[in-house]
Protein backbone atom coordinates (compact mmCIF):
# COMPACT_ATOMS: atom_id res chain seq x y z
CA UNK A 1 0.00 0.00 0.00
CA UNK A 2 1.31 3.45 -0.92
CA UNK A 3 2.41 5.64 1.98
CA UNK A 4 0.85 8.98 2.89
CA UNK A 5 2.78 12.09 1.94
CA UNK A 6 2.82 15.84 1.48
CA UNK A 7 5.17 17.06 -1.24
CA UNK A 8 5.94 20.30 -3.00
CA UNK A 9 7.34 20.95 -6.46
CA UNK A 10 8.03 24.26 -8.22
CA UNK A 11 7.54 24.73 -11.94
CA UNK A 12 7.58 28.07 -13.80
CA UNK A 13 6.92 30.02 -10.62
CA UNK A 14 4.03 27.79 -9.52
CA UNK A 15 4.32 25.87 -6.26
CA UNK A 16 2.39 22.60 -6.49
CA UNK A 17 1.52 21.22 -3.06
CA UNK A 18 0.19 17.68 -3.20
CA UNK A 19 -1.13 15.52 -0.36
CA UNK A 20 -2.01 11.84 -0.40
CA UNK A 21 -3.29 9.13 1.91
CA UNK A 22 -4.15 5.58 0.81
CA UNK A 23 -7.50 5.76 2.64
CA UNK A 24 -9.19 7.93 0.00
CA UNK A 25 -6.98 10.90 0.87
CA UNK A 26 -8.37 11.13 4.39
CA UNK A 27 -6.07 13.21 6.52
CA UNK A 28 -4.63 12.18 9.90
CA UNK A 29 -3.11 14.72 12.27
CA UNK A 30 0.50 14.30 11.12
CA UNK A 31 -0.37 14.87 7.46
CA UNK A 32 -2.50 17.90 8.34
CA UNK A 33 0.39 19.38 10.30
CA UNK A 34 2.79 18.84 7.40
CA UNK A 35 0.28 20.34 5.00
CA UNK A 36 -0.15 23.48 7.13
CA UNK A 37 3.63 23.88 7.44
CA UNK A 38 4.20 23.35 3.71
CA UNK A 39 1.59 25.99 2.81
CA UNK A 40 3.13 28.47 5.25
CA UNK A 41 6.64 27.84 3.87
CA UNK A 42 5.45 28.18 0.27
CA UNK A 43 3.92 31.52 1.15
CA UNK A 44 7.36 32.71 2.24
CA UNK A 45 9.30 31.24 -0.70
CA UNK A 46 10.29 33.99 -3.14
CA UNK A 47 10.60 31.41 -5.95
CA UNK A 48 6.84 30.72 -5.73
CA UNK A 49 4.38 33.28 -7.07
CA UNK A 50 1.20 31.18 -7.07
CA UNK A 51 0.28 27.96 -5.23
CA UNK A 52 -1.74 25.01 -6.53
CA UNK A 53 -3.25 22.68 -3.91
CA UNK A 54 -3.94 19.18 -5.19
CA UNK A 55 -4.16 15.58 -4.04
CA UNK A 56 -2.82 12.32 -5.40
CA UNK A 57 -4.99 9.60 -6.90
CA UNK A 58 -7.82 9.70 -9.40
CA UNK A 59 -11.36 10.02 -8.13
CA UNK A 60 -11.18 11.32 -4.55
CA UNK A 61 -9.82 14.76 -3.69
CA UNK A 62 -10.17 14.34 0.07
CA UNK A 63 -12.33 12.11 2.26
CA UNK A 64 -11.98 14.43 5.25
CA UNK A 65 -10.43 13.63 8.60
CA UNK A 66 -8.96 10.22 9.38
CA UNK A 67 -11.67 7.93 10.71
CA UNK A 68 -9.16 5.75 12.52
CA UNK A 69 -8.06 8.73 14.60
CA UNK A 70 -11.63 9.85 15.15
CA UNK A 71 -12.54 6.48 16.64
CA UNK A 72 -9.57 6.56 19.03
CA UNK A 73 -10.45 9.89 20.73
CA UNK A 74 -11.24 9.40 24.43
CA UNK A 75 -11.03 12.89 26.00
CA UNK A 76 -11.92 16.46 25.12
CA UNK A 77 -8.34 17.71 24.96
CA UNK A 78 -7.37 15.07 22.43
CA UNK A 79 -10.57 15.80 20.54
CA UNK A 80 -9.82 19.51 20.30
CA UNK A 81 -6.27 18.83 19.13
CA UNK A 82 -7.57 16.41 16.49
CA UNK A 83 -10.14 18.85 15.08
CA UNK A 84 -7.61 21.68 15.22
CA UNK A 85 -5.71 19.93 12.43
CA UNK A 86 -8.03 21.19 9.71
CA UNK A 87 -8.32 24.55 11.49
CA UNK A 88 -4.55 24.98 11.23
CA UNK A 89 -4.55 24.20 7.51
CA UNK A 90 -7.46 26.58 6.85
CA UNK A 91 -5.72 29.35 8.77
CA UNK A 92 -2.42 28.70 6.96
CA UNK A 93 -4.23 29.03 3.63
CA UNK A 94 -6.06 32.15 4.78
CA UNK A 95 -2.89 33.88 5.94
CA UNK A 96 -0.75 32.82 2.97
CA UNK A 97 0.05 35.98 0.96
CA UNK A 98 -0.19 34.13 -2.36
CA UNK A 99 -3.22 33.01 -4.32
CA UNK A 100 -4.00 29.33 -3.77
CA UNK A 101 -5.58 27.57 -6.75
CA UNK A 102 -7.58 24.45 -5.91
CA UNK A 103 -7.38 21.44 -8.22
CA UNK A 104 -10.23 19.08 -7.25
CA UNK A 105 -10.25 15.93 -9.38
CA UNK A 106 -12.88 13.91 -7.52
CA UNK A 107 -15.24 13.51 -4.58
CA UNK A 108 -14.59 15.55 -1.49
CA UNK A 109 -16.14 15.03 1.92
CA UNK A 110 -16.21 16.92 5.24
CA UNK A 111 -12.88 18.57 5.88
CA UNK A 112 -12.04 18.21 2.20
CA UNK A 113 -14.91 20.57 1.37
CA UNK A 114 -13.34 22.98 3.83
CA UNK A 115 -10.00 22.83 2.03
CA UNK A 116 -11.62 23.41 -1.37
CA UNK A 117 -13.61 26.31 0.07
CA UNK A 118 -10.48 27.96 1.48
CA UNK A 119 -8.68 28.08 -1.86
CA UNK A 120 -8.83 31.45 -3.59
CA UNK A 121 -9.86 30.01 -6.96
CA UNK A 122 -11.02 26.42 -7.34
CA UNK A 123 -11.26 24.29 -10.50
CA UNK A 124 -12.68 20.77 -10.67
CA UNK A 125 -13.81 17.82 -12.79
CA UNK A 126 -17.39 16.70 -13.20
CA UNK A 127 -16.59 13.89 -10.74
CA UNK A 128 -15.96 16.38 -7.91
CA UNK A 129 -19.20 15.99 -5.98
CA UNK A 130 -19.19 17.27 -2.40
CA UNK A 131 -20.71 16.18 0.91
CA UNK A 132 -20.66 17.45 4.49
CA UNK A 133 -21.18 14.16 6.32
CA UNK A 134 -20.35 15.19 9.89
CA UNK A 135 -23.91 15.10 11.21
CA UNK A 136 -24.03 11.39 10.33
CA UNK A 137 -21.69 10.63 13.20
CA UNK A 138 -23.21 13.06 15.68
CA UNK A 139 -20.94 16.05 15.22
CA UNK A 140 -21.15 18.91 12.69
CA UNK A 141 -19.00 20.85 10.23
CA UNK A 142 -18.01 23.32 12.93
CA UNK A 143 -14.37 23.87 11.97
CA UNK A 144 -14.87 23.99 8.20
CA UNK A 145 -18.21 25.79 8.48
CA UNK A 146 -16.87 29.36 8.28
CA UNK A 147 -14.84 28.57 5.14
CA UNK A 148 -17.71 26.71 3.47
CA UNK A 149 -20.22 29.42 4.39
CA UNK A 150 -17.88 32.08 2.99
CA UNK A 151 -17.97 30.35 -0.41
CA UNK A 152 -21.46 28.82 -0.57
CA UNK A 153 -23.34 31.34 1.56
CA UNK A 154 -25.27 30.38 4.68
CA UNK A 155 -28.09 28.85 2.64
CA UNK A 156 -25.83 26.57 0.60
CA UNK A 157 -23.70 25.55 3.57
CA UNK A 158 -26.68 24.78 5.78
CA UNK A 159 -28.30 22.77 2.99
CA UNK A 160 -25.42 20.34 2.59
CA UNK A 161 -24.67 20.31 6.34
CA UNK A 162 -28.23 19.24 7.21
CA UNK A 163 -28.57 16.85 4.24
CA UNK A 164 -25.54 14.94 5.48
CA UNK A 165 -26.24 11.76 3.48
CA UNK A 166 -26.20 13.34 0.04
CA UNK A 167 -23.48 14.14 -2.43
CA UNK A 168 -24.04 17.38 -4.32
CA UNK A 169 -22.79 17.54 -7.90
CA UNK A 170 -19.83 19.53 -9.15
CA UNK A 171 -22.24 21.61 -11.21
CA UNK A 172 -24.23 22.44 -8.07
CA UNK A 173 -20.99 23.48 -6.38
CA UNK A 174 -20.11 25.63 -9.39
CA UNK A 175 -23.53 27.28 -9.32
CA UNK A 176 -23.03 28.09 -5.63
CA UNK A 177 -19.59 29.61 -6.25
CA UNK A 178 -17.27 26.92 -4.89
CA UNK A 179 -15.91 25.86 -8.29
CA UNK A 180 -15.11 28.36 -11.02
CA UNK A 181 -14.89 25.80 -13.83
CA UNK A 182 -15.84 22.13 -14.19
CA UNK A 183 -14.04 19.93 -16.71
CA UNK A 184 -14.87 16.57 -18.30
CA UNK A 185 -11.55 14.88 -17.48
CA UNK A 186 -8.63 15.19 -15.08
CA UNK A 187 -6.34 15.80 -18.05
CA UNK A 188 -8.40 18.82 -19.12
CA UNK A 189 -8.42 20.04 -15.52
CA UNK A 190 -4.65 19.75 -15.20
CA UNK A 191 -4.05 21.60 -18.47
CA UNK A 192 -6.38 24.39 -17.38
CA UNK A 193 -4.89 24.67 -13.88
CA UNK A 194 -1.35 24.82 -15.27
CA UNK A 195 -2.23 27.49 -17.84
CA UNK A 196 -4.19 29.58 -15.35
CA UNK A 197 -1.57 29.41 -12.59
CA UNK A 198 1.33 30.17 -14.92
CA UNK A 199 -0.55 33.15 -16.37
CA UNK A 200 -1.03 34.54 -12.84
CA UNK A 201 2.74 34.41 -12.41
CA UNK A 202 2.98 37.23 -14.98
CA UNK A 203 1.14 39.60 -12.67
CA UNK A 204 2.48 41.87 -9.92
CA UNK A 205 3.01 39.70 -6.83
CA UNK A 206 2.53 42.70 -4.54
CA UNK A 207 -0.83 43.47 -6.16
CA UNK A 208 -1.94 39.85 -5.79
CA UNK A 209 -0.94 39.86 -2.11
CA UNK A 210 -2.93 43.03 -1.51
CA UNK A 211 -5.92 41.54 -3.35
CA UNK A 212 -5.77 38.39 -1.25
CA UNK A 213 -5.70 40.47 1.92
CA UNK A 214 -8.75 42.34 0.65
CA UNK A 215 -10.63 39.14 -0.19
CA UNK A 216 -10.09 37.77 3.33
CA UNK A 217 -11.10 40.89 5.24
CA UNK A 218 -13.45 40.06 8.09
CA UNK A 219 -11.79 36.75 8.94
CA UNK A 220 -9.20 38.15 11.34
CA UNK A 221 -10.86 36.35 14.26
CA UNK A 222 -10.61 32.90 12.69
CA UNK A 223 -7.64 31.79 14.83
CA UNK A 224 -9.92 32.10 17.86
CA UNK A 225 -13.14 31.11 16.11
CA UNK A 226 -11.83 27.87 14.63
CA UNK A 227 -10.20 26.90 17.94
CA UNK A 228 -13.59 27.36 19.63
CA UNK A 229 -15.23 25.29 16.91
CA UNK A 230 -12.61 22.54 17.33
CA UNK A 231 -13.46 22.40 21.03
CA UNK A 232 -17.16 21.91 20.20
CA UNK A 233 -16.35 18.98 17.91
CA UNK A 234 -13.92 17.60 20.47
CA UNK A 235 -16.71 17.55 23.04
CA UNK A 236 -19.39 16.13 20.76
CA UNK A 237 -17.20 13.30 19.50
CA UNK A 238 -17.33 11.92 23.06
CA UNK A 239 -21.16 11.89 23.16
CA UNK A 240 -22.98 8.60 23.61
CA UNK A 241 -24.57 9.05 20.19
CA UNK A 242 -21.23 9.43 18.43
CA UNK A 243 -19.53 6.66 20.38
CA UNK A 244 -22.35 4.26 19.50
CA UNK A 245 -22.28 5.32 15.86
CA UNK A 246 -18.50 4.92 15.58
CA UNK A 247 -18.68 1.38 16.97
CA UNK A 248 -20.22 0.33 13.65
CA UNK A 249 -17.04 1.33 11.88
CA UNK A 250 -14.64 -0.63 14.07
Amino acid sequence: MAEAYVKQTIENGVGYIEFFHPAHNSLPSDILARLADTITEAGQNYKIKVIVLKSGGDRTFCAGASFNELISINDETTGKIFFSGFANVINAMRKCPKFIIGRVQGKTVGGGVGLASTTDYCMATKFASIKLSELNVGIGPFVVGPAVERKLGLSGMSQIAIDANSFYSAEWAKHKGLFTQVYETTEELDDAVKAFAENLCNYNTEAMAEMKSMFWQGTEDWDTLLAERAAISGRLVLSDFTKETLKRFK
